[in-house]
């Protein structure tokens, strides 16, 4: 499948048609088994210069709530609790550009920092010193040189590129969200593989977009990968609507909607080996049938923290995580948050795959 018009095949299948789409997607299956990696989610600050509709992690500076900006004694912290459980990534999620606000500016001074990549830096830097964790950062776009200065302490980063089309700029989704621009998306991405660094993507349904344009996202994150071969999953992401945010009474989209779409994005990628990743706990009535389409990754699972993007969304215990895994008829094995092509010294420098031959998953 290599064109959009097998792709639009897809996504409008009907009846038995879906059946044999799956049926499908079990040809190119290699093996039975379905990765997860054990996190810990870490909100460095919750200040975003974007203002998605349906985003529920952003937060107001005057919101007594509102994580400004984490200190590294509070990192430090969370991240030796995560190692207690076994944790072996650590994912730094942020608010696009947070340094643009005054009020984290105030706190990165405080900090002795002048911007936000600086930070993240010695926060990745420290929790590959201090701790037996894994950074992997998402905090929306880079300039070229952060994300060159930021891969050396990253076993691997991520972006989604959520939709390719800039009609969606026009739309409650993005409309107050300069960064979500695709042209953006796409070089930010695009650069990460000229700077060889391991690299999570994917798209989000359910936010306005068409059939058409869900197929040229998907092909234009293929695009990206036969030229620089650096993404190592491809998330497909439901948007769900939750109380009190812009988009609260748009409808999410169908079972069916999902099930074309991961059948869609697991046929595009049937040649390499990227991965296929459904969130579990935007799924927890339905995850175990997207393995039946092919899906073999349940991304980041947190058993110490909550997802933050997805607050009212909790992850499933990791023995739930199997026994779902289990019941579809497959087995369900720890990863790291770098896949093992990757692990290597034209992806990685040495303090990475130092830090990587010490995790007892690589014994």
């Amino acid at each position: 499948m290599k064109t959009k018009e097998d792709i639009l095949q897809i996504l409008n299948a009907t009846d038995s048609e879906i059946i044999n789409f799956m049926l499908e997607t079990a040809k190119y299956r290699e093996n039975n088994l379905i990765t997860y990696s054990k996190n810990i989610f870490i909100p460095l600050t919750e200040i975003c210069r974007n203002d998605c509709g349906y985003c529920n992690f952003k937060k107001n500076p005057d919101d007594p709530q509102a994580i400004i900006l984490k200190t590294k004694e509070e990192i430090l912290a969370d991240l030796k609790e995560a190692e207690k459980y076994g944790c072996k990534e650590a994912l730094f999620t942020f608010g696009e550009d947070a340094d643009e606000e005054e009020i984290v500016k105030l706190k990165l001074k405080e900090y002795g920092y002048s911007k936000m990549s600086d930070y993240v830096y010695d926060i990745c830097k420290m929790t590959l010193d201090e701790t037996t964790l894994l950074p992997h950062t998402n905090g929306g776009n880079f300039s070229f040189e952060d994300l060159k200065k930021l891969k050396e302490v990253n076993a691997s980063m991520g972006l989604m590129l959520e939709n390719s089309s800039k009609r969606l700029m026009e739309l409650p989704a993005h409309k107050k969200s300069p960064g979500k621009n695709p042209e953006l998306r796409i070089e930010t991405i695009s650069n990460a593989g000229k700077l060889k660094i391991p690299y999570t993507t994917g798209i989000l349904i359910g936010i306005g977009e068409t059939k058409e344009e869900i197929a040229d996202s998907l092909l234009t994150i293929k695009d990206i990968y036969d030229t620089y071969g650096h993404i190592q999953e491809v998330i497909i992401q439901n948007f769900t609507p939750i109380p009190g945010i812009e988009m609260e009474d748009w409808k999410e989209p169908s079972f069916l909607d999902m099930i074309r779409t991961v059948i869609a994005g697991t046929l595009l990628f049937k040649d390499t080996d990227v991965s296929i990743q459904v969130p579990p706990n935007l799924n927890n009535d339905t995850a175990q049938i997207f393995l039946l389409c092919g899906a073999d990754d349940w991304g980041g699972v947190s058993p110490v923290s909550p997802d933050y993007v997805n607050i009212t969304s909790p992850w499933p215990g990791i023995d739930e995580l199997r026994s779902l895994t289990e019941d579809a008829g497959f087995e369900l094995t720890e990863r790291l948050c770098v896949y093992d092509k990757y692990i290597n010294s034209e992806w990685l420098n040495d303090l990475l795959l130092d830090s990587i031959s010490n995790l007892s998953l690589h014994q």
